[in-house]
């Protein structure tokens, strides 16, 4: 069978009330490990560069945009299972980002902008839309995910409307935010 145009018959078997539950609990938890996390720092020797975790972390965020990019393209060519890879390669790429931004936030620390004027005004804006969009928009990614995983495809479609512009948002300034401070490293 061709899986272009029809929806891909697999389908997990999960009750929806425990499952956003989990999803709302997980989503919590990684909320404040990083919340938490960007407050402690570990010591390094200075034998490597601690900074390679932020340069892997703006390859990823490309990675998962253009991801995003395809998805959208195959949902609307209505290419269901390439969409569906392309959706839980970037979940997965994501999940990378997640270990890789932690580890560089425990052995880097915060580092302080250097611009001044009005780029610093214009990188605090795309900062801190990043931080807030970032931070609330977990649960709602994994939301839609499980929507599609269990079959509920016009739930998924009518969350995804809505979700997939702000993941979207959120991988590219993550770049924009790395091209930014990454002079002051």
């Amino acid at each position: 069978m061709s899986t272009q145009g029809a929806y891909p018959e697999r389908a997990i078997d999960l009750p929806e009330k425990p499952t956003k539950r989990w999803i709302w609990i997980l989503s919590s938890l990684v909320f404040f490990a990083v919340v938490v996390l960007n407050r402690v720092q570990v010591p390094t020797d200075g034998t490597w560069d601690i900074h390679v975790f932020a340069q892997v972390n703006a390859v990823i965020n490309t990675l998962v945009s253009a991801l995003l990019l395809v998805g959208l393209f195959t949902a609307k060519a209505r290419r269901w299972q390439a969409h569906r890879t392309v959706m839980l390669s970037a979940l997965v790429l994501s999940v990378l980002f997640l270990v890789s931004y932690i580890l560089h936030h425990l052995f880097a620390g915060d580092t302080p902008f250097g611009g001044t004027g009005a780029v610093k005004v214009i990188y605090y804006i795309i900062l801190i839309t990043h931080i807030v969009l970032a931070g609330g928009s977990l649960p709602f990614i994994l939301i839609t995910a499980y929507r599609a995983l269990s079959a509920q495809y016009p739930a998924h479609r009518k969350l995804a409307k809505r979700v997939w512009p702000v993941w979207f948002y959120v991988s590219v300034t993550g770049v924009v935010v790395y091209l930014f401070i990454s002079p002051y490293y």
